[in-house]
């Protein structure tokens, strides 16, 4: 069986480590839009060993939306239905844009206001330190 984040890193690769990857998909209009993806191929939370080291990595990431961003939320998300490989999308929330509230893949109800980018290496640098800070 093909896996699509078996094969490819799904994004632009902020931080890597041995069990994990965060990177920046390419998501217009979501620039504070990032996936936690574990490295090997694994289909559920319960099939991972390192649930809480996964876990901190994912909370890292948010900490690092909220000061990169100051969103009004952040969503946590972990489906895999369509690609059954274990990533957690961590996005960062604005009351202007063009879903919320709801999720970012439903219709859009307005149109958004553009939104400027954290640079890759400004964001990457606010992962490690947040990884740093997590216990």
């Amino acid at each position: 069986m093909s896996c699509e984040l078996c094969e490819i890193d799904g994004g632009e690769v902020l931080w890597r480590d041995e069990l994990c990857r965060v990177v920046r998909p390419a998501m217009d209009g979501y620039p504070g839009f990032l996936r936690v993806i574990v490295n090997r191929h694994v289909k559920e939370m319960t099939d991972l060993d390192e649930r809480e080291r996964l876990m901190r990595v994912v909370f890292a990431c948010e900490s690092a939306l909220r000061k990169s961003y100051n969103p009004d939320k952040i969503n946590l998300a972990s489906l895999g239905n369509v690609v059954p490989h274990l990533h957690w999308h961590v996005i960062a929330r604005f009351a202007d844009d063009a879903h919320f509230p709801d999720s970012i893949w439903a219709a859009p109800r307005r149109e958004a206001k553009p939104r400027a980018a954290v640079a890759d290496d400004a964001l990457a640098r606010a992962i490690i330190a947040a990884l740093s800070s997590v216990k």
